[in-house]
């Protein structure tokens, strides 16, 4: 009876060790899993906007040609808005430890520089909410300066050769692309050009 019960208390022990070490693992393990999925939903939205920008300025509504799979694609398909989105979600968390940490380690500054609010039970809602603002004041300003710059890039490129399947050829600056769509532009006009239709082509007004 002895063996049996020192036999189950080391099997008890060695499950609850077992359990201490596998927890921390599946919680930072959920925890990569969170972060990857928000980040990737951020930087979906932000090519989004950023697409939307681009093509704006060529007087393109992007939204009534592309779909989810567009866009799902987008920020891996111009390596400015990756570049862009990867650094500004990297500055948006590294901008949040650095405000915790500012309060933590000196919270009489931090108390001063936000005329003491911080004592108030409504500032946390307060701060993120600011934060949150001035995030998506930047991105669409930044989105902005993008389209401008983009554009300007653009109207700089070479035209390319277009043939159409009856032969015909045609020449632009290509703008860009869907999956079923290709944006062509001559002198101040714009072509949507269906890709695999029996319709050629028709201008964007």
């Amino acid at each position: 009876m002895g063996v049996y019960l020192l036999v189950s208390s080391n099997m008890i022990n060695n499950n609850m060790k077992e359990g201490l070490i596998k927890d921390p693992y599946e919680l930072i393990l959920k925890e990569i899993q969170t972060v990857v999925t928000i980040s990737y939903i951020l930087i979906v939205a932000i090519g989004m906007l950023f697409t939307f920008q681009k093509y704006s300025k060529f007087g393109i509504n992007i939204f009534d040609y592309a779909d989810i799979f567009d866009f799902l694609i987008a920020p891996f398909s111009d390596f400015k808005i990756l570049l862009f989105s990867t650094i500004t979600i990297i500055l948006v968390f590294f901008f949040f430890k650095l405000d915790a940490l500012y309060q933590r380690k000196y919270p009489k500054n931090y108390s001063k520089m936000n005329f003491g609010w911080d004592k108030k039970k409504w500032f946390n809602f307060y701060r993120s909410s600011l934060l949150v603002f001035l995030f998506i004041f930047y991105l669409f300003l930044s989105a902005d300066v993008y389209g401008k710059f983009t554009k300007k890039q653009i109207e700089s490129d070479s035209p390319i050769n277009l043939r159409y399947s009856d032969n015909e050829n045609i020449q632009g600056i290509m703008i860009g692309k869907t999956k079923d769509i290709l944006f062509l532009l001559q002198k101040e006009k714009v072509k949507v050009i269906p890709i695999n239709s029996l319709v050629k082509e028709y201008d964007v007004k």
